[in-house]
């Protein structure tokens, strides 16, 4: 059952949209190395929506189906995934580089004895093998890595790889796999920001900084956001403020974005912040500096007082 495995993710039931990306990414290795690409997914409850992911590439669907897997707990699924993919035998694993994948992928690796090359934003066949690109030095460089060891692995940084329908239903079987005694448990759940998309899918995302002076002041943000059908960032200046909560936080030390646009709101540039917005695909910047190190960075710039500027935007958005 060699080829190129991905290690679909879902959330409360419903497929995460890094898993569409994944088996998009996927499909494109599997074409060039000549095999197929299966999604292992783990869960429970999802046997009527597995099927639908051969929209995405994927030809064949391992479901397990247990309980105690309807919610990521890192044990069972390293033990599951691993006792899968020892007898499956894929050339190529590939997973985002989610929390959940972070989190995951460097579990499996040392379960599998193999090598992962993590937060990728690209990925290529050179030579049978896979190449992989990801970000060094907070951004400063890319570099390319070949995996040692079998299967090769790879995380893809989310929001990178373009989702790609090709049509069809995956053939879905299920599948039994031990997930081993489990020392945690989920006993509750508390969700921020019910219903909003997350920062590391969003397409659109407004962030603010220092420069908003005090959390009441979020809401010029937060209005502009609405308009745009847009996710709210914050830098981490703003975070440690106490005006938005740590979700929120963009940075080296917050999420990695990479959403089609990216305005920023009274944000200077650090680089650690720029290490987390940086490969946005346009960047706005609002900044009544002109010579805040964003402006460097951004493909527009604003040099005036945010307070006038973006609900000014905002209005002509509403028309």
């Amino acid at each position: 059952m060699a080829g190129v495995w991905i290690i679909a993710e879902q959330r409360d039931g419903d497929f995460r949209k890094i898993t569409f990306e994944a088996a998009s990414a996927a499909k494109k290795v599997a074409d060039e190395l000549g095999g197929e690409v299966t999604a292992l997914v783990l869960g429970a409850g999802l046997a009527d929506k597995c099927a639908a992911l051969g929209k995405y590439g994927v030809a064949k669907v391992l479901y397990v189906d247990n309980p105690a897997l309807a919610e990521y707990a890192a044990e069972a699924y390293a033990n599951v995934c691993a006792e899968l993919i020892k007898k499956g035998g894929p050339d190529v694993v590939l997973m985002g580089a989610s929390m959940q994948g972070k989190d995951l992928g460097g579990r499996l690796a040392a379960k599998l004895g193999t090598g992962i090359a993590v937060d990728c934003t690209a990925l290529a066949v050179e030579g049978g093998k896979l190449k992989a690109t990801r970000p060094m030095y907070a951004g400063k460089v890319y570099a390319d890595l070949f995996i040692k060891g079998s299967p090769q692995m790879a995380s893809l940084r989310p929001n990178v790889f373009d989702v790609k329908e090709v049509g069809g239903q995956a053939a879905v079987e299920t599948v039994s796999a031990d997930p081993g005694s489990v020392r945690t448990a989920v006993v509750d759940k508390v969700v921020a920001g019910a219903g909003k998309v997350d920062l590391t899918e969003a397409d659109v995302i407004v962030s603010g900084g220092r420069g908003m002076k005090e959390a009441v002041n979020f809401h010029i943000i937060e209005e502009l956001a609405s308009k745009l059908g847009a996710a709210v960032g914050a830098s981490r200046s703003a975070v440690d403020a106490g005006w938005r909560p740590h979700t929120d936080q963009v940075g080296q030390t917050g999420k990695v974005v990479t959403p089609n646009l990216y305005i920023a709101c009274g944000i200077s540039g650090a680089i650690q912040h720029l290490a987390g917005m940086g490969s946005s695909k346009v960047i706005v910047a609002i900044n009544k500096d002109p010579d805040a190190p964003i402006h460097t960075k951004a493909d527009f710039c604003v040099v005036g007082d945010l307070f006038e500027v973006v609900p000014e935007l905002t209005k002509e958005l509403e028309k």
